[in-house]
């Protein structure tokens, strides 16, 4: 037994002394065979030797490599020595172990299969047996290799069936639930439409059986009011005249209109004067009206369809309001109901703001060009709190204050400002107190921010702490001593007029081309820049942006607010973008001007967005349309026509608060008041 665990210990002695032997040969032939490597290399391009020749001084290169550098200099890249063209002969043995070595390189990279054909090709015997039975391996092989990659393609197309039936599953399901939503609101506004059609037809022949006199104790009692439903009580005793009075008094509870065929033909039909009748009614739309509005639909069709399903999803998806019994269907049924007429009443507000108009109408015009300066560019136009003054400024280097009544009601060729204050540089915005009536803040080319005082034409307050030009100003609407400013320095400043250096510092690191507070709060701003970006601050924290909204392919020019959530912005890259600053989202593109080099003007009010183009246009459009809904032309006036000249362009815009009338101004220096008509 010690015998045999004595040999025992010995036998994995001897096999390591072997293994150690037989890692040291393969660590001799690996050396050998890097030092091979290194020799059959070139010294001067570093690859193995191509057409080798040697030298007088015993050193070997690649021909072309040898050649080049004798041509150049006449030595030995190896030692240094004189060499000449005439002292480098063909190395044929190192010709010979090259070959070798390049097929001993091949045939060690080669694969099995390689080998098997190289073999095969070199001629060697195989038998009729040995051939039968590699065929009958490779068959096995082959159908091996067959049934795998069948199995991996069904898998594969029965991975994409899936997703697809997935996916198409999520797209009939949405289908099926807004063709349910369309099903809902089409039936409801049937039957509103058919409640109108009655009501009107009602109260269309009880006024006509009064002026007719056919029923005179008609106007006993009381009757419903078409739009409200509620009691109209007529005088229960008449005399002459009174009837017509009275009617006339109530024509304006008569809102809904019926088509003038119909009327015409009810008119036949009880022999009465449709002349009369019309008048106490109101005018009923033309067709031709209904038909231009449905165009106007049809050519917006898909923006308008995307406008509904999206507040149709909305107030789906919204939580719903606590039940009293929430097993009760009845409940559940009445709040579907609510949902659904809450989004479908926004999305005809929608249809019937976009509807209503159709084009600018020009109103006024106002010729500001001054004799002393070539250049007569509107930068900014802005109105006052109580939109009864409008200011304007510009490369003219003064600030122009005019009475909006005086200009629309008082023909005149050239309207005068009633306060004018000169500046030191050109301006580029300006920006009214909300609350204090006569502050007005300026920006200029210098970077000088400017509180001026209106009623005595002086500046109360001059901030100088810009290094460049300052493209914005803007007070904030609810702190009214506090306001903003950019610059291309890259700065942010916020300005106290309670103090006589800024109270906030924003390094942005690019050109800031505009500024803007959010109106429901002093605390929140939103910047653009050079950088095609939004930043989105909140002045408490402002280390870092709450959030950065990207999307325009060129700087920012514009930033304004159209409610406390939503904002709008203008870029170079000729398009308008909406962004929701609660949800951090972006809502819609709108395209339509050009504008790629000029600042053009931006201006919001809660339903519209009106911006300049590079084409002397104005362009006006519905936020929830991402084209046009009307336009005008500089030099195509309605009060007059004027050579256009296309060189031209819109460089300010502003709105009257929420009403349908603008201000807008171009590079001449005209200013038109535009109202949107129908």
């Amino acid at each position: 037994m010690d015998q045999e665990g004595s040999v025992g210990v010995q036998v994995p002695s001897v096999t390591g002394r072997k293994g150690e032997l037989a890692r040291s040969d393969d660590t001799d032939t690996g050396q050998s065979k890097r030092d091979l490597d290194k020799d059959i290399l070139c010294p001067i391009c570093f690859q193995t030797m191509k057409d080798a020749f040697s030298t007088a001084c015993g050193h070997s290169f690649c021909y072309m490599c040898i050649m080049t550098h004798l041509n150049n200099k006449k030595n030995c890249p190896c030692c240094g020595l004189y060499l000449t063209n005439t002292q480098v002969f063909p190395n044929f043995l190192l010709n010979k172990l090259l070959k070798k070595a390049s097929t001993c390189q091949l045939v060690s990279s080669a694969t099995p299969l390689e080998h098997f054909k190289l073999y095969l090709q070199e001629g060697a015997e195989v038998s009729v047996k040995e051939l039968d039975s590699l065929l009958s391996l490779l068959a096995d092989k082959k159908r091996k290799a067959e049934q795998e990659e069948a199995e991996t393609n069904m898998e594969i197309l029965l991975d994409f069936l899936h997703r697809l039936q997935q996916q198409k599953q999520e797209e009939l399901n949405e289908l099926q639930a807004d063709l349910q939503f369309i099903r809902e609101d089409v039936s409801s506004v049937e039957k509103q439409r058919q409640e109108l059609l009655r009501a009107r037809e009602r109260y269309s022949v009880k006024l006509r059986m009064l002026l007719q006199g056919s029923s005179p104790n008609l106007v006993k009692g009381a009757t419903a009011s078409p739009s409200t439903g509620n009691a109209i009580a007529f005088p229960t005793k008449t005399e002459p005249g009174m009837a017509a009075s009275v009617a006339v008094a109530r024509k304006g509870d008569c809102k809904e209109r019926v088509s003038s065929i119909s009327f015409q033909k009810r008119d036949q039909r009880l022999g009465g004067s449709s002349d009369c009748i019309s008048n106490l009614l109101g005018p009923v739309p033309s067709p031709s009206m209904a038909i231009a509005k449905k165009k106007r639909v049809l050519a917006q069709f898909e923006d308008l369809q995307e406008c509904y399903l999206l507040k149709r999803r909305r107030m789906a998806s919204s939580p719903r309001p606590r039940q009293l019994d929430p097993n009760s269907k009845k409940d559940k049924d009445s709040d579907d109901k609510n949902i659904g007429s809450a989004g479908l009443e926004d999305f005809q507000n929608v249809l019937n703001a976009f509807t209503r108009y159709s084009r600018l109408r020009v109103i006024a015009e106002v010729h500001q060009g001054d004799l002393f300066n070539s250049s007569n560019i509107v930068s900014s136009i802005e109105f006052d709190r109580d939109d009864k003054l409008f200011a304007t400024a510009g490369v003219s280097r003064r600030i122009k204050i005019f009475e909006f009544s005086t200009v629309v009601n008082v023909p005149a060729e050239v309207h005068f400002p009633v306060v004018e204050m000169p500046t030191r540089s050109k301006l580029s915005s300006l920006s009214w107190n909300k609350y204090i009536k006569n502050q007005i803040a300026s920006s200029d080319y210098e970077g000088i921010i400017t509180v001026w005082d209106v009623n005595t034409r002086q500046s109360i307050m001059e901030y100088e702490e810009h290094e460049k030009r300052a493209w914005s100003v803007d007070f904030s609407r609810t702190d009214p001593s506090m306001l903003v400013s950019g610059s291309d320095d890259c700065k942010v400043k916020v300005w106290c007029t309670k103090q006589e250096s800024s109270v906030l510092d924003i390094d942005m690191k690019a050109n800031i081309c505009c500024v803007k507070y959010n109106p429901g709060s002093s605390h929140f701003l939103a910047v653009g820049s050079a950088d095609h970006h939004i930043h989105y601050y909140d002045l408490r924290n402002t280390v870092a942006p709450l959030h950065i909204f990207s999307g325009h392919r060129k700087a920012v020019s514009y930033v304004k607010f159209t409610s406390s959530t939503e904002l709008a912005s203008a870029s170079t890259d000729s398009t308008l973008r909406l962004w929701d600053v609660a949800e951090n989202t972006h809502i819609r593109t709108l395209k339509g001007h050009t504008n790629e080099k000029n600042f053009v003007g931006l201006s919001v009010n809660s339903d519209y967005i009106a911006c300049g183009s590079e084409t002397n246009e104005v362009c006006v459009y519905h936020k929830a349309i991402s084209k046009p809904a009307a336009w005008h032309r500089f030099g195509s006036s309605d009060l007059e026509d004027s050579d256009d000249d296309s060189s031209h362009f819109i460089s300010a815009v502003c709105w009257k608060s929420e009403s349908p009338t603008m201000l807008a101004a171009n590079s001449q220096g005209t200013i038109k008041v535009l109202v949107l008509a129908p």
